[in-house]
């Protein structure tokens, strides 16, 4: 399937297309309750998905790939519409956050303190917090135990807490 939509097939891309279309629509509608807003983002995505398609290494999953670049559509799209302050909402069961620190960050800040964890813990992070697995989902994808899962959660949480600390004092020092 990669290798057809490598060499421009329509027919494969159209495949490739479907096959991962209601994970990444699923993915766009829960940062975003309109589905015109949520199908333009996909699409970009996908776009993005098949000038780059190229450039897969096979290494870790093709659905994590397209995941990851359809997230930076959304980013875009977000960081594009406004210079307003856009929050990512990690679970629904997290109390909103009323702390300076976080109310003063950007979509773009959080995003860069994620990708500063190290990569195992900024993997699950990915999954549970952006992309909305499970415990048992990410266990299974990782080849890890749920506890597992959940203590790299933590740790992330604990990381991205003091990061975001860190950051509220280089905002005041500068």
């Amino acid at each position: 399937m990669v290798q057809g939509c490598v060499e421009n097939d329509r027919a494969w891309q159209e495949r490739f297309y479907k096959r991962f279309f209601p994970a990444m629509m699923s993915m766009c509608l829960r940062r975003t309750n309109d589905k015109a807003e949520a199908m333009s983002i996909v699409n970009d995505g996908f776009l993005r998905v098949f000038k780059k398609i190229h450039l897969y290494s096979f290494k870790g999953s093709l659905e994590g790939w397209v995941r990851r670049l359809v997230w930076h559509s959304l980013a875009d799209h977000f960081r594009g519409q406004s210079k307003s302050l856009h929050f990512l909402v990690f679970e629904e069961r997290d109390e909103v956050a009323t702390s300076d620190p976080a109310q003063k960050l950007y979509f773009d800040d959080l995003i860069k303190m994620v990708d500063q964890l190290p990569d195992a813990t900024g993997e699950v992070f990915r999954l549970y917090a952006i992309e909305g697995y499970s415990h048992k989902e990410i266990g299974m994808r990782l080849g890890i135990s749920d506890g597992t899962s959940k203590w790299h959660l933590s740790n992330a949480r604990k990381k991205l807490k003091n990061l975001i600390g860190k950051h509220e004092l280089r905002s005041y020092a500068g």
